[in-house]
């Protein structure tokens, strides 16, 4: 303990800065623990410097993600997400969140696995003002940063005892630890290889194909699963909003003989597949999933 209190003295803000930055930048690298064990070695008198360097971190890489957000739309949600063992929902969950409760979710995201990036960008996304954006960024890394100090400085002697313990049997426990972390992502990636794997059967329809049916005259329901898709103006013309948690919309009596389309914003067009799947199982054979989602529609009607 006393080689990892004397690196925290004398490189303590630092090694603080660096770890929420890459954190924060989107790699799976923990910065939480960091502080809290800041927290506990340092005492109440020397938290202002991991406080700092921990905020001063998270507004730099916020800043980055904002402005990329505000460049690059929707299509970075993707890029962020790909680090997730949840791409679909690591989408759909922070959007959900965002578009429920605005800049305020810059309070709280930091808390939630993988929100972080995704919230600052969804604020670029929207056009958040800047000013409005770095008011309540600011407050939510305080509060992000502060609680592990305090949790640190709370739990101080449980934080010494596992430093300790880490110290004796550092290379066992770290093994140990990463045998855990090792088992956790395997079962996370075998649960979404089987999903994906269930939902190949749903068949994709391009674009292309879409709008010829269209011209063709043909009776086809689009649907859009979309946390966004509420506001009208964003959806696919003729498209109705459906929310994959609630139950089945009711559909006229012709609708089994009807061709439904639905799309997503999503990787692998994963929210899609999953409501035509149970659409299909409720007697509506006709049901597909467009290929590409939103994004291959919004690149076919505005290519650049």
């Amino acid at each position: 303990m006393q080689d990892i209190q004397l690196l925290l003295e004398q490189y303590g803000g630092w090694l603080v800065f660096a770890n929420v930055l890459v954190e924060q930048a989107g790699l799976p690298v923990p910065a939480y623990p960091m502080l809290i064990a800041a927290g506990a070695l340092a005492g109440a008198g020397g938290w202002l410097t991991p406080w700092l360097a921990a905020t001063v971190a998270c507004l730099l890489a916020d800043t980055l993600w904002y402005v990329a957000g505000r460049r690059y739309g929707s299509r970075l949600l993707g890029v962020v997400c790909k680090l997730s063992l949840s791409q679909d929902s690591c989408i759909r969950q922070t959007q959900r969140l965002y578009l429920r409760i605005g800049v305020r979710a810059l309070l709280v995201c930091k808390f939630l696995p993988g929100a972080g990036a995704l919230s600052t960008v969804m604020a670029g996304l929207t056009n958040t003002p800047y000013r409005r954006f770095l008011a309540y960024d600011l407050v939510g890394a305080l509060i992000w940063a502060g609680s592990a100090l305090l949790l640190g400085g709370l739990f101080h002697s449980v934080v010494n005892d596992v430093l300790d313990v880490l110290g004796t049997y550092g290379p066992m426990g770290l093994a140990i630890l990463a045998a855990v972390l090792a088992l956790y992502i395997t079962a996370r990636g075998l649960r979404r290889w089987v999903l994906k794997r269930n939902l190949r059967v749903i068949p994709r329809l391009s674009v292309d194909e879409l709008m010829q049916w269209r011209q063709d005259g043909r009776n086809t329901l689009v649907f859009d699963v979309r946390p966004e898709a509420q506001q009208e103006a964003d959806r696919i013309p003729g498209a109705i909003a459906v929310d994959l948690r609630a139950p089945l919309p009711a559909l006229a009596a012709d609708a089994q003989a009807a061709d439904i389309v639905v799309y997503c914003a999503c990787p692998n067009e994963v929210s899609a597949a999953m409501l035509a799947a149970r659409l299909r199982a409720a007697g509506y054979p006709n049901t597909w999933a467009l290929r590409g989602g939103y994004e291959a529609w919004a690149r076919h009607v505005h290519p650049a």
